[in-house]
């Protein structure tokens, strides 16, 4: 007997654990993402024609497509339950139109595959939302219109297999401008003085109060050298130091909301050094589906990519009950913990959350990888902390007079942990101090001066990068990931230790769009056509006003720029061994190599050697900078008849 109903799912994990969780009556297909798109090598928008784009079926998709043809004969209901999101409306919106127009089709949406959620998904189905649509479809005709133009002019005037991208630009330029900045910055000096001191006629060592000079006759200190640390010293070290004043507060500090796309990014490099590549893909497992010895997989967490903080009532409940029954009711508030909300976020989406909160990490870890393990982990305990009491701290400060020179000396102590039981690195040390009475004269130890010196702002990581392209409205859940990646794919920025470094072909670049491009490159006019993107969803706004005006300032720009732009030459004092003409550098996927001049006649070229001696006895050569699917690496100049391979270059030796 055939089956009645069809369903289109995007990935072949997702698909097992659906069709496991419906039975029988049900076929499961993973269209494996995009089925129908624009083509690759040609605009495939219609500008004329009110930007009618022009979709086609993908080439390594057109089996996919016969297959769902074949399995949509007979059937009753086609189910489309891609993911809740632009993409996945539009995935199944574009195979409907091309497929199933004379079927019915029905869209199916749910945040977390689990059988409960599943099931009740599929009694309630709904019609496709065409604002989303649009809004993805606009999105695809920008990036298509930006890139298909762009990207030329910089294979024109700088290098072929080159790209740009109105997103993946700008945060370029974010980390171009970072390292110019880092480049730029001027440390200054400055001293700080604290004051050990004891109580009077305190024989014991350990009896200690370190405070710091704050102010001097009222205005905060300024300490420039150590010629005035000095100074300052000798004029205090005979003055007597009385406790002026001693204050207690209770301070609060409250749990963190569950996660979002770009804070789950954020906390996975910050505590598990995961990259934000990284933490997607294993995101995406805990979402689609795990094996844990029951019946069929199942979904550890909601959808993993949202900006929402909205959690559903009943996970609420759930997690309430949850710790009443396993911390106290001192851990519970009296009610609900509820987090602000972004004023454009997607509330029918909800935070990453675990998806049963009796499912502890430790019942799952024999089943869980230990990348899976660590990610649910995080996951797990940060929503458990969401809605858990603050926790609460007693902070002491006193106040030290040594006449017209204010010390400052403060003490934390915990005075209950809060949510901070769960979601906590370690546990933080108390700073004690001794107990003072205001009047009280102490006795001086030694003044203790230190220098420091400003320090200049930090590279960029996954994390803080992730965290600016947000806090400027550049880009959106799905796309912080995939930005990183095209970056680093192109050559255009390295990952060195966590922490990203433009290259000089990223700087090129980023500085050539900079300069004719300024729209483009504006972070306030590409978070302004985010805004715009997200309206064409909310239906306030018609998706070809916002291309028009983007495209008509767009295209006057670039007809500018292929008048005047001139093509990014350098000329070394290398000479071509074959023909006499100056080397030039140019640049390529694999980084930067020497040209002859006389290209095309002369199609010489080299690698550019870093100098540095290749240490293998008795090779001569000298190692270059390559790159394979992995990453960059050194390699002897040599090769194939030498092969030493290192991924850190070993230091030049001197004679």
């Amino acid at each position: 007997m055939d089956k009645k109903n069809l369903v289109i799912v995007e990935s072949p994990t997702k698909a097992r654990t659906i069709g496991k969780i419906l039975g029988d009556r049900f076929v499961v297909i993973p269209s494996m993402g995009h089925v129908i798109d624009l083509p690759e090598k040609q605009l495939g928008v219609d500008i004329k024609n009110n930007f009618e784009p022009c979709y086609e079926v993908i080439p390594a998709r057109k089996e996919i497509l016969l297959r769902l043809k074949k399995e949509s004969k007979n059937k009753d209901k086609i189910y489309v339950a891609t993911d809740p999101d632009r993409e996945g409306e539009a995935i199944g919106w574009h195979l409907k139109e091309r497929l199933f127009k004379d079927k019915e089709v029905l869209r199916v949406i749910f945040h977390e595959i689990t059988p409960s959620v599943i099931l009740e998904a599929f009694k309630n189905p709904r019609d496709f939302d065409l604002n989303m649509v649009q809004a993805q479809i606009g999105r695809r005709i920008l990036d298509r219109i930006v890139g298909y133009y762009l990207s030329p002019l910089l294979w024109k005037k700088i290098a072929r297999g080159l790209s740009a991208g109105r997103v993946q630009s700008v945060a370029l330029k974010l980390i171009v401008d970072r390292e110019r900045q880092i480049k730029d910055f001027v440390p200054q000096e400055y001293w700080e003085i604290e004051a050990e001191l004891k109580k009077l006629n305190s024989s014991s060592t350990e009896e200690k109060v370190l405070a710091r000079l704050e102010r001097i006759r009222d205005e905060k200190i300024q300490i420039k050298n150590k010629t005035e640390a000095e100074a300052l010293i000798q004029d205090i070290k005979d003055k007597q130091f009385i406790v002026k004043g001693i204050k207690q507060t209770e301070k609060k500090r409250y749990p963190s909301a569950p996660f979002t796309t770009s804070t789950l990014q954020q906390e996975a490099f910050n505590r598990l050094r995961f990259n934000a590549t990284k933490t997607m893909i294993i995101a995406q497992q805990l979402y689609e589906g795990i094996d844990i010895g029951q019946d069929s997989p199942v979904g550890l967490i909601t959808y993993m990519r949202t900006d929402s903080v909205r959690v559903a009532d009943e996970a609420i409940r759930q997690v309430r009950e949850f710790i009443l029954s396993n911390y106290g009711k001192d851990y519970l508030p009296e009610k609900p913990n509820v987090y602000k909300v972004k004023k454009l976020a997607q509330q029918a989406h909800e935070a990453i959350r675990p998806t049963l909160i009796s499912r502890s990490p430790e019942t799952l870890k024999e089943y869980l990888s230990q990348d899976q393990y660590k990610l649910y982990e995080l996951i797990y305990n940060r929503f458990l902390a969401s809605q858990m009491n603050p926790a609460r701290y007693l902070v002491t400060t006193a106040e030290i007079q040594a006449e017209e020179y204010l010390f400052v000396a403060t003490a934390t102590k915990l005075l209950f942990d809060g949510f901070m039981v769960v979601y906590e690195d370690k546990e933080e040390q108390d700073s004690l101090i001794l107990p003072l009475e205001e009047g009280e004269v102490l006795e001086l130890i030694r003044l203790i001066p230190s220098q420091h010196f400003t320090k200049p702002p930090p590279r960029f990581s996954d994390s803080s990068l992730v965290k600016a392209l947000e806090e400027e409205g550049i880009g959106r859940p799905s796309t912080y990931a995939p930005i990183i990646s095209t970056l680093l794919l192109r050559n255009y920025v390295r990952r060195i230790k966590g922490y990203f470094y433009p290259t000089e072909l990223g700087i090129k670049v980023s500085d050539l769009l900079g300069e004719y491009f300024p729209k483009i490159m504006d972070v306030n006019f590409t978070a302004l056509m985010e805004d715009e993107l997200d309206e064409i969803e909310e239906g306030r706004i018609e998706r070809n006003k916002v291309l028009k005006d983007f495209y008509l300032p767009f295209k006057e720009s670039l007809d500018f720029a292929l008048k005047n732009i001139k093509k990014q030459v350098v000329v070394t004092e290398e000479i071509c061994e074959r023909c006499g003409r100056p080397m030039v550098i140019k640049w390529g996927r694999k980084g930067k190599f020497l040209s002859c001049s006389g290209f095309p006649k002369c199609k010489n070229s080299r690698s550019i050697t870093t100098g540095i001696k290749c240490p293998e006895p008795g090779c001569g050569g000298e190692l270059v900078e390559r790159r394979s699917r992995k990453g960059f690496f050194f390699g002897c100049s040599n090769f194939p008849k030498c092969k030493f391979t290192t991924k850190t270059l070993p230091e030049a030796k001197t004679n």
